[in-house]
């Protein structure tokens, strides 16, 4: 286990976590003095392809994003998700894990499931790669869900969830995200594991945040989740900018005298 890992285990109980996803070097350099782990997400799928599933995200492109963000992130734990398909089993699991920490330099990688996917975490941990896991609403398996609405509200898949949970940690995951889940069990799941849990819909009984960047400073205006805050509306501010510089190049006002050589 790597010295950012050992670092981030240790603010259980102790600090609120602080953690956004990036998916380029100028916005992961701005996130780097704020957050403690920057999270590239397959959430670029919908965000920057318009996928309309994350199952749709390959290696290469988390790849490619990833070894971009790494520039920008210096102090926070960078942690990458392994897309769809990419850890069907413990061999497939490790070649593509060992792939992605090697050409990304990442501290960490993600993965969704519970129960099913213990063999495959054991296997990457053991081979020194530090695993989060990622427990409620797992967006690569939106087709077995149906549907993006809440998980675990009935006591059955509750206590699956919790179970699920507890499995992660004894096989070795340094953290886990929930996501979309009645914050009570949230709180629960909090209080029963010794490693961070970080919420995205979660409430707030866990031991930090994460949110997607985009969706957090209003790039987005069709996503309106109720556990999402919007901290900016760039969207409205980059429309009125580009507004104006249009307005400004049609008028011959840009550039003026003092913008030229």
């Amino acid at each position: 286990m790597n010295k950012k890992v050992k670092k981030f285990l240790n603010k259980k109980n102790r600090a609120k976590v602080i953690c956004l996803t990036a998916y380029s070097k100028n916005v992961a350099s701005i996130l780097d003095k704020h957050c403690d782990l920057v999270l590239v997400g397959d959430s670029l799928g919908s965000v920057l392809y318009d996928y309309k599933s994350t199952k749709q995200v390959t290696l290469d492109t988390m790849i490619n994003h990833s070894k971009s963000v790494r520039i920008g992130v210096k102090k926070s734990l960078m942690v990458v998700d392994m897309p769809y398909n990419t850890y069907r089993n413990s061999k497939q699991a490790l070649k593509n894990a060992r792939l992605v920490m090697k050409k990304t330099k990442c501290d960490a990688v993600k993965l969704e499931g519970g129960k099913k996917i213990i063999p495959i975490v054991k296997s990457l941990v053991n081979n020194k790669i530090p695993v989060m896991g990622h427990l409620g609403l797992t967006p690569q398996s939106i087709y077995k869900f149906g549907t993006y609405t809440v998980r675990a509200k009935e006591e059955k898949e509750a206590k699956q969830l919790l179970d699920d949970a507890l499995m992660l940690e004894k096989a070795g995951c340094f953290a886990i995200v929930l996501e979309k889940v009645p914050s009570d069990l949230a709180a629960k799941v909090a209080k029963k594991v010794k490693i961070p849990v970080i919420g995205i819909g979660a409430g707030n009984k866990v031991d930090g945040q994460v949110l997607v960047i985009h969706d957090m400073l209003g790039m987005t205006k069709e996503f309106n989740p109720r556990f999402l805050r919007r901290y900016m509306n760039l969207y409205n501010d980059m429309t009125k900018a580009i507004s104006k510089y249009s307005k400004d190049v049609k008028s011959g006002n840009f550039p003026n005298s003092k913008e030229q050589y």
